[in-house]
């Protein structure tokens, strides 16, 4: 599993006149490429009057899944530049559809070019970029005597917590960077002079910062 990556933190839409023609931007995350299949239909089916429903995609950890689609604009010049949009901004797991609805004001190539990656870009503001981060859960098990000054270095080097369990002994839940989890462990043991039971779950991702 990857470290990091960007995505978006929900669905959106946002809509752009460009030359009396109404671009609207929407945006979805997802983990599969039946997912995102499912969202283009869906706003196929939504804005079924449209004139069209441009969009892309670009899952996977390596981006193996990338495809594009003008509907019906000329070649290169929506499918293209959204997927482009998805690219540049380092973006992962994502759909996008563009729904054009025409104003009556012929665009040209580059007007197209550029009115898609607005209405991309413009689809992006409104899932709102994020940054998962990869953690591993590790639960500690340790005397009570221990708690205080291990909640206090803790929150001291700033590593997120879960749930605390108690019974005859409390067992706290710690969420490590999963790069520097290894390193945590060990931490634990000499801060704790080895009065600590440990022992690893699952790999999660949680949003930086927050």
């Amino acid at each position: 599993m990857l470290e990091r990556y960007k995505t978006v933190r929900r669905a959106g839409e946002k809509e752009i006149v460009i030359r009396k023609s109404r671009f609207i931007g929407q945006i979805k995350p997802v983990e599969s490429e039946a997912e995102a299949i499912v969202f283009i239909e869906e706003i196929k089916k939504k804005h079924w009057n449209a004139t069209h429903n441009c969009s892309a995609y670009m899952i996977g950890e390596r981006d193996e899944i990338q495809k594009q689609s003008d509907d019906g604009e000329p070649s290169g010049t929506a499918g293209k530049p959204i997927l482009e949009v998805i690219k540049q901004q380092g973006l992962k797991n994502v759909a996008i559809v563009v729904t054009r609805y025409f104003g009556g004001i012929m665009l040209g190539a580059g007007g197209l070019i550029r009115a898609y990656t607005d209405g991309a870009v413009a689809a992006t503001e409104a899932g709102e970029v994020i940054t998962r981060v990869l953690h591993r859960e590790v639960f500690a098990e340790l005397d009570y005597t221990w708690l205080g000054k291990v909640e206090n270095e803790l929150r001291n080097r700033e590593i997120r917590t879960g749930e605390t369990a108690f019974a005859d002994n409390v067992t706290l839940l710690c969420l490590p960077l999963e790069s520097e989890a290894e390193a945590f462990k060990a931490w634990l043991v000499d801060l704790t002079q080895g009065q600590v039971v440990l022992k690893e779950g699952n790999q999660v991702y949680f949003i930086e910062g927050e």
